[in-house]
C-alpha cells in the first residue's frame, strides 16, 4: 500500500479513537490495532501520539474551515439561507469522518503542545467565520449592546455543536439527511 494511503488509513482510525475517547484516553496501540498496522509503524509515520493527533486536527480543521469558507462566500446575506449553507458544508466535510468535529474540539490534549496550538488555531478560525456570518446576518438589527453579537455567535456555535453531536449519536443519518433536518430546524427557529 502506498505511504499516503497507509497514512490516511491510520489517520481515519485515529480520528475515531480521538473523537470517541478524547486525546487523554487514547493509546497509540489502540489506533494501530484499529488501523490494522503495527504500533512502530504509527510512530514511524507520526513520531508520537501528539504528532498523530496534530495530523488529525490539521486534516479536520482544514476540511471544515475550507467548507465553511466556501459556503459563506457563496451564500447570500439572509441568515436562514447562509446558516443552511454553512451547515450543509459542515455535514459534507464530516460525512466520511464524522468524529473530526470532536477531534477539533477536544480539550483533553495538553495545552502547551503543538497539536493543541493547531487545534486552537482552527477553532479560532471557525469562531471568526461564525462571528463574521452572524454579524453579516444581523447587521442593522436591533442589537443595542455590542456584546449581543458575541452572544449570538456563541448561540450559533453551540447549536452547531449540538446538531453534530446528535448526528454522532445517530450514525444512520447521511449528510443529506442532516441537511434536510437542519432546514426543518432552522425553519422552526426562524419562523415568526
Amino acid at each position: 500500500m502506498p505511504r499516503s494511503e497507509r497514512e490516511a488509513q491510520i489517520l481515519d482510525a485515529a480520528a475515531v479513537e480521538f473523537g470517541t475517547l478524547g486525546y487523554a484516553a487514547v493509546l497509540v496501540a489502540d489506533v494501530a490495532a484499529r488501523a490494522g498496522v503495527s504500533k512502530p509503524l504509527v510512530y514511524q509515520y507520526f513520531s508520537s501520539k501528539e504528532g498523530l493527533y496534530g495530523a488529525c486536527v490539521e486534516r479536520a480543521g482544514a476540511a471544515l474551515s475550507a467548507g465553511i469558507r466556501e459556503a459563506m462566500r457563496s451564500a447570500g446575506p439572509d441568515f436562514r439561507t447562509a446558516a443552511a449553507a454553512v451547515l450543509d458544508a459542515i455535514f459534507v466535510a464530516l460525512e466520511s469522518r464524522p468524529h473530526d468535529w470532536n477531534v477539533l474540539y477536544d480539550r483533553s490534549a495538553p495545552p502547551d503542545t503543538e497539536a493543541a496550538r493547531i487545534a486552537r488555531r482552527y477553532r479560532s478560525f471557525v469562531a471568526e467565520q461564525a462571528a463574521a456570518g452572524v454579524g453579516s446576518a444581523f447587521a442593522g438589527g436591533d442589537l443595542s449592546d455590542p456584546r449581543d453579537l458575541s452572544v449570538l455567535t456563541r448561540v450559533w456555535m453551540n447549536s452547531v455543536s449540538a446538531i453534530v453531536s446528535w448526528w454522532l449519536d445517530n450514525p444512520d443519518q447521511t449528510a443529506a439527511d442532516m441537511s434536510t433536518r437542519a432546514q426543518r430546524i432552522l425553519g422552526v427557529l426562524t419562523r415568526g
